[in-house]
């Protein structure tokens, strides 16, 4: 799934401003500045967007575990250079602090049914033989019912 795309959503669920996206950044020890995330949410059309890579995208993710867990003592994590969509299921689901079934019923608000056996196949090694790839289509329904849980 295209990176800006999940920043556009994950801003919105949670109604961040300018400031907290910029706060969020720097609890994962990143300099970003105004001008960067403006250019970040724009859209495709607009002649100043710019494309946000996966690390970066990782360091947001990264700043939001921290801002809704806590940061850790000693050195960040090193966000990943490519993020996929097993990766963003993962870190979502540790920034909210959520369990099997609270990812389902996330889920269930889009009226997409997950088994316990597949969300643990999503957070498997890749090498591993019962891994499962987040397609993009499951990615954008958690991400939906994220939207329908924190702002209906």
């Amino acid at each position: 799934m295209d990176c800006n795309d999940v920043l556009r959503r994950l801003r919105y669920t949670f109604d961040l401003n300018d400031e907290q996206m910029l706060d969020i950044f720097s609890l994962a020890d990143s300099k970003v500045t105004r001008g960067q995330v403006a250019n970040w949410l724009k859209k495709e059309e607009d002649k100043d967007f710019q494309k946000i890579s996966d690390q970066e995208l990782a360091v947001f993710l990264n700043g939001l575990i921290n801002k809704n867990r806590g940061k850790k003592e000693g050195p960040q994590p090193t966000p990943e250079e490519f993020l996929t969509n097993n990766d963003i299921l993962r870190k979502l689901k540790i920034a909210l602090n959520y369990k099997d079934v609270d990812l389902i019923d996330v889920f269930a608000k889009v009226d997409r049914r997950v088994s316990k056996h597949e969300l643990s196949a999503f957070f498997r090694k890749s090498d591993h033989k019962n891994y499962r790839r987040c397609n993009d289509q499951i990615l954008r329904n958690f991400l939906m019912g994220l939207q329908l849980k924190f702002r209906s």
